[in-house]
């Protein structure tokens, strides 16, 4: 069964899909990535509705979800606040959250968040970026992997302010071939993407015009010390060459009580695309232990 709608929340209407095929397992929630993506390349885990409900939610801003014009509302506490008025509209009482790069640093200050939220039964943490200066310092270290011109071009473009010119993005392109996604060719869907689901004033307001100097208003973020405060059963998950590196998510692993953690040998940040069938195994693994 498959069902598309719309929940009002605060500042406007969040699209989402709800894929179920009757099975009796605690429902799925996934967050995207971003700020400002959408849900869109993550449309591969409605495959676990074999075995619960799974919901996919365009964040307000992108996607099929409304534009507000407001960037009062591009901030974090907005977001856990939207993800709370769709748990209560879809009658969520019970569930597991999957977030993916942006959306894991949503799903812990979730988490985090006061009150405290009910009937989280695990969480998920895919590609993490639970510290912005962290995250910050693991690019610095991914961009000397590459090419001394890339690197060149990609600092000079981000002290000169000209991150819109092709001679960035053409630069942006070689990082995301080492660090975001390695497929030679990526599957038809994703190539088909509609290029107007991203919103990159959310992006920029919240995060920066670069991916690797946090200008926005996510700067400080560091859920770090409060890890050990996330009690539910969690997995996190990041590539081999993630730009959530190996390291920094062993890093939060170890932070976190009853947690597991598992790297996909063969991916970037992207590894429920580039090895679907390990992270479905590895995703849907888990979630069947925890119930």
């Amino acid at each position: 069964m498959y069902k598309e709608g719309f929940v009002e929340v605060t500042g406007g209407r969040v699209w989402y899909q709800r894929f179920d095929e009757g099975a009796a397992g605690t429902p799925l929630i996934v967050l995207h990535g971003g700020p400002g993506s959408s849900s869109y390349s993550l449309q591969g885990l409605k495959e676990l509705a074999k075995d619960r409900p799974v919901i996919l939610y365009d964040q307000l801003g992108c996607g099929r979800s409304e534009r507000p014009t407001d960037v009062s509302l591009w901030h974090v506490d907005r977001f856990v606040e939207e993800l709370r008025q769709i748990r209560a509209a879809l009658t969520l009482d019970e569930v597991h959250i999957l977030g993916h790069s942006w959306g894991t640093t949503l799903a812990a200050a979730y988490c985090l968040s006061e009150p405290k939220p009910n009937g989280v039964k695990s969480v998920i943490y895919s590609s993490p970026c639970l510290s912005a200066p962290l995250w910050e310092q693991d690019q610095r270290r991914n961009l000397k992997k590459l090419p001394l011109d890339v690197q060149e071009t990609i600092k000079r473009c981000e002290e000169n302010g000209t991150t819109e010119s092709p001679e960035f993005q053409a630069a942006i392109e070689v990082f995301s071939k080492h660090f975001v996604n390695r497929l030679e060719k990526n599957p038809e869907w994703l190539e088909n993407r509609p290029r107007d689901y991203r919103n990159p004033e959310v992006y920029n307001i919240m995060w920066g015009p670069s991916e690797f100097t946090v200008k926005g208003n996510l700067k400080t973020f560091d859920c770090t010390a409060s890890l050990k405060e996330i009690t539910c059963p969690t997995l996190y998950t990041c590539g081999r060459y993630d730009e959530a590196t190996p390291e920094t998510t062993e890093y939060y692993s170890s932070l976190t009580p009853n947690s597991k953690f598992h790297v996909y040998e063969n991916s970037a940040h992207m590894p429920y695309v580039e090895e679907e069938r390990e992270y479905m195994q590895v995703v849907g693994d888990f979630l069947k232990s925890v119930g």
